[in-house]
């Protein structure tokens, strides 16, 4: 009997997990729920990058939804920790460029404890005998600086964008395919860039000479831009970069078409045969003998002609508004799909500070005041002519004590 109990006894344990019948010794593993402040952070940066997958924008303060995502994405922007930790997330560039501390080439060296990169054989294969080896490219002239924005810089930009965004949903604005960057790309302009919306807001691109690889020269135009984007970010990109930016994967953003802004729209700079040629925007400068008009500097008359700038001051020394003078024509421009009772309203309502206010008679001792006459530096003349064109100088006003247009 004794050893029939010992037999029982001496089960395997597989004999005992086969007879549990009511599953008392089962077990399943049970898994953290605990979150690191990594992965809380992580997943508060991918409900943006959701939002703005979805959405092709970023969030704004419309919904009270949209409003907690626009504060993250901001403290995310503020906190240089934080966007170190999340940029490896950041699909769609929202956080810009953001800097890390890289161990310098000793550091790595002397931390080598177990010799990895100790290399005491054969360093042949590194030898160039039979290739060419690579021409050290030149430093470049000029390399693209990004930074961020302060919430109060970028207030008023801010602004901007959501309009564009309201236009574009609206229909007031339209998506065009970039081409001729330097017909297309102007300052005042609105752009998509990486399925961001950038804005030109100034250019000192010019026209230079340089060589190309063949060794040909040949003139093109570049310089630095000022580029603003709408994540809140700020470049000097050249010229010729930004273009090739947006050629690569963006768009041209039109003006609005409608009201004023529509009549000085010219289809995104690109005339049609549809268009209809409206005339020719010029600016005079004046010939006169008289004191008064002679001591004023950039004084210079703006105006807009049907004819052919020519026709129309041939007899100049006769009429008022030349102020019975001969004029010299400084700069002329052929304009389509303008309408000259608003382009006048603002080319005034811009320069009001700054127009000229002289009394003058004539030869019969007749008194007028001259008008379209202002006394401004001719680039920013040319500057706003360029804006009155694509529409952007409803953004902009006149700093007649800096002699500059500014954003309003």
């Amino acid at each position: 009997m004794l050893k029939e109990k010992e037999c029982e006894m001496a089960k395997t344990l597989d004999d005992i997990f086969n007879e549990d019948d009511f599953g008392l010794l089962d077990s399943s593993e049970k898994k953290s729920v605990i979150k690191t402040d990594e992965d809380r952070l992580i997943e508060s940066f991918e409900e943006i990058n959701s939002f703005f997958e979805k959405n092709k924008r970023e969030p704004l303060t419309s919904s009270i939804a949209e409003y907690s995502l626009l504060a993250k994405l901001k403290e995310f922007r503020s906190s240089e920790n934080k966007k170190r930790i999340v940029k490896p997330f950041d699909r769609f560039n929202l956080l810009g460029e953001v800097e890390y501390e890289t161990p310098s080439i000793d550091e790595i060296l002397n931390d080598d404890e177990l010799g990895l990169l100790d290399s005491d054989g054969d360093n042949s294969i590194f030898e160039f005998k039979h290739t060419p080896q690579t021409e050290k490219r030149a430093k470049a002239e000029s390399i693209a600086q990004r930074k961020s924005l302060s919430d109060d810089e970028f207030a008023k930009y801010e602004i901007m964008f959501q309009n564009v965004h309201r236009d574009l949903k609206s229909g007031r604005r339209k998506m065009l395919p970039f081409t001729d960057p330097e017909t297309n790309l102007k300052q005042g302009n609105f752009y998509l860039v990486d399925g961001i919306l950038a804005y030109l807001e100034s250019s000192r691109a010019e026209r230079v000479l340089k060589e190309n690889k063949t060794g040909d020269k040949v003139t093109r135009t570049d310089g630095p831009t000022f580029t603003i984007f709408e994540n809140g970010t700020v470049s000097n990109l050249l010229f010729r970069s930004l273009a090739k930016a947006i050629q690569k994967g963006g768009k041209l953003i039109t003006q609005p078409i409608d009201d004023i802004e529509k009549d000085l729209a010219v289809n995104s700079g690109m005339v049609k045969e549809e268009d209809i040629e409206s005339g020719w925007i010029y600016i005079l400068k004046s010939k006169s003998d008289n004191p008064e008009i002679k001591k004023l500097n950039n004084l210079y008359k703006i105006g807009f002609s049907k004819v052919p700038v020519e026709t129309r001051i041939k007899n100049a020394n006769k009429e008022a508004t030349y102020l019975y003078s001969e004029v010299s024509i400084v700069a002329k421009y052929n304009c389509y799909n303008i309408n000259i009772q608003n382009f006048e309203n603002l080319l005034h309502r811009l320069f009001a500070s700054v127009c000229l206010d002289i009394d003058l008679y004539n030869a019969d001792g007749r008194r007028f005041i001259p008008r379209e006459w202002f006394i401004v530096p001719l680039e920013v003349l040319n500057e706003a002519i360029e804006l009155f064109v694509n529409g952007g100088i409803v953004n902009y006003k006149f700093d007649n004590e800096k002699n500059i247009l500014v954003l309003k």
